[in-house]
């Protein structure tokens, strides 16, 4: 009987177990004291022996994965694939799967609750509240404004579609846009440089890639329109943190909405920490109950399809090149 291993911290309900069941595998979990994204030392440890992982955050290096010779498939609950070295999975035969589509309405709901927090100062406006002070301050009106799209997937059309009804204006940047959907919306397509010009908020919703990665820095920063509002809920990777602080702390930035970081959780000595024009999250913007189980569900369905000899073309993230691809037997 193939086994998988669950290791994602709130993998302990949902229906992944009798899915995996049904589909003939043995299912054991992480012990709950373990943090793999703390110790990734022990990621080799505790999953060593297993066929397949239903993934977390953790980290899956060429290093870890030459040490688990039995591992097939890596089926990450989510759409982000940068833990995984997938050139070595390649190299190693190890099917990697995402879990596209399921939580798409789930991170724009968070990206606008940075958004509003931050331009409504619901950070200082409750603190004032709650040590007996009233502190009345104004603020640039959310409706009217520009927001700035950096990416166009699903996750970017939602966030589109609630800004639209939020009477935002709307740029976005991506260089394969949905044309259709761009139509439909009279969203006006821009440059990057030219998006940040523009744009009062500027929202991020792409994948970190070696074309991504910092795509935001000190250069792009100095484009961005003086006093707007940066909301991350993509990847950290994205951000050259330190280039973001400093755009914080001269006043060139308003703001920043942050829910993830480049690394998490994020060090307590960090200097966002203690910047007051910060609104921080702990990487919960594809987190509701719906996506949480729809995305275990279909981290599930994808082992348990590569198992009985499908292919799941649409969550399939590497072996491009490979065809005939089985599950050893």
């Amino acid at each position: 009987m193939p086994r998988t291993i669950c290791t994602a911290k709130m993998c302990e309900f949902g229906p992944h177990f009798e899915i995996l069941q049904a589909g003939g595998f043995e299912v054991a979990t992480v012990p709950s004291e373990v943090d793999l994204r703390k110790e990734p030392d022990r990621v080799v440890e505790q999953v060593e022996s297993f066929d397949a992982i239903l993934a977390g955050a953790e980290i899956y290096s060429r290093e870890v994965l030459e040490q688990l010779p039995d591992l097939k498939v890596i089926s990450r609950y989510g759409v982000g694939f940068d833990a995984v070295d997938l050139q070595a999975a390649d190299d190693l035969g190890i099917a990697v799967t995402i879990t596209p589509g399921v939580n798409h309405h789930s991170v724009a709901e968070q990206a606008f609750a940075l958004l509003m927090g931050v331009a409504r100062l619901t950070r200082s406006q409750d603190r004032a509240v709650r040590s007996g002070k009233w502190e009345r301050a104004l603020t640039p009106r959310v409706w009217g404004s520009t927001i700035g799209i950096v990416g166009l997937g699903r996750i970017g059309q939602a966030v589109a579609t609630r800004a639209i009804g939020m009477g935002m204006k709307v740029l976005a940047y991506d260089p394969f846009p949905n044309q259709s959907f761009v139509a439909e919306h009279q969203i006006k397509l821009v440059d990057l440089n030219e998006l940040l010009k523009q744009s009062d908020y500027v929202t991020l919703h792409l994948p970190v890639t070696s074309e991504t990665i910092d795509i935001i820095n000190k250069e792009t920063l100095a484009k961005m329109k003086s006093g707007s509002v940066l909301i991350n809920t993509a990847r950290g990777g994205l951000v050259d943190e330190e280039a973001l602080i400093e755009a914080l702390q001269s006043g060139h930035l308003r703001a920043a909405g942050l829910d993830v970081f480049k690394k998490e959780p994020l060090p307590v000595e960090s200097p966002l920490i203690n910047l007051e024009n910060v609104l921080l999250s702990c990487h919960i913007g594809g987190l509701d109950k719906e996506s949480h189980r729809d995305a275990y569900a279909m981290a599930a369905q994808n082992i348990v399809k590569l198992y009985q000899g499908d292919w799941p073309e649409e969550c399939v993230v590497n072996l491009k090149n490979t065809t005939g691809w089985q599950w050893p037997k």
